[in-house]
């Protein structure tokens, strides 16, 4: 499937392959795991006071798994082959620091949102790195999108749950903003497809930028949520999510 699309700012025509179609696909199928997040959140936030408590913090532990795999298994490994250590260390901790100063602003206009801008915090430049991949033809492309569905439904989770306590936006309203959230998904993957796949070096820049960023949220923000006083089982949550990625990696 071949069509011809004109972009204003270039004077060739941009080709919808399928390339192109799978990752719009993708990345679309990652960025709906929000919205998807919420609504559980939503069925949940009724329930008994075992499901607002150990499942809220399970959810939580379970969604620092899957960023950690995703750290460990794709976004460092694949990021450090196209760098040297010094770059590679300018990259991760620059997204280490970047996400901090995130932090520290949003503590300063005292939001409720602070979940919501670290999960597309971490999307948009996986959603990059993922249109790249597949222009550049990665074996790593279905498992790297996994996982981004696996960190975006616990996010989508706990974000819904931090905006609901003090917005009064109804809550359809709020799951369908998370749908239009998700469109960032494709926009940034098209970007990645047509203006990195020749770039790997900043591919491999993005997804160690990513990477640093995403480790500091797990320490500062998830890791610290996950736990609950009394209770043991929500903290394997980390494992299952972890694990999920492994099992991912392997196929």
């Amino acid at each position: 499937m071949l069509i011809s699309i004109y972009p204003h700012h270039l004077t060739e025509p941009m080709e919808i392959n399928d390339s192109l179609v799978t990752v719009i696909i993708l990345s679309l199928l990652a960025g709906l795991a929000m919205p998807l997040g919420a609504f559980v959140a939503q069925i949940t936030s009724h329930r008994s006071l075992w499901l607002g408590s150990e499942l809220k913090h399970g959810v939580i532990a379970f969604g620092g798994g899957a960023l950690l795999s995703a750290v460990a298994l794709i976004l460092v490994p694949q990021g450090i082959e196209h760098q040297s250590i010094s770059m590679a260390t300018i990259y991760f901790c620059g997204g280490g620091f970047a996400f901090l100063l995130i932090d520290v602003l949003l503590y300063r206009i005292k939001t409720a949102a602070s979940q919501l801008v670290a999960m597309l915090s971490d999307f948009v430049p996986e959603a990059l790195a993922l249109g790249a991949a597949v222009a550049l033809g990665s074996d790593s492309i279905v498992l790297l999108a996994i996982l981004m569905v696996l960190q975006n439904l616990p996010e989508g989770f706990n974000a819904f749950h931090e905006i609901n306590k003090t917005s009064r936006m109804a809550n359809h309203r709020l799951i369908f903003t998370f749908v239009l959230l998700s469109l960032i998904g494709p926009i940034a993957g098209i970007s990645g497809y047509m203006w990195l796949a020749d770039k790997p070096q900043a591919v491999s820049a993005i997804m160690l930028f990513a990477a640093g960023g995403i480790l500091y949220s797990v320490f500062q923000d998830i890791a610290p949520q996950a736990k609950l006083e009394k209770h043991w089982l929500p903290a394997f949550g980390a494992i299952i999510g972890f694990m999920l990625g492994i099992i991912g990696h392997m196929f």
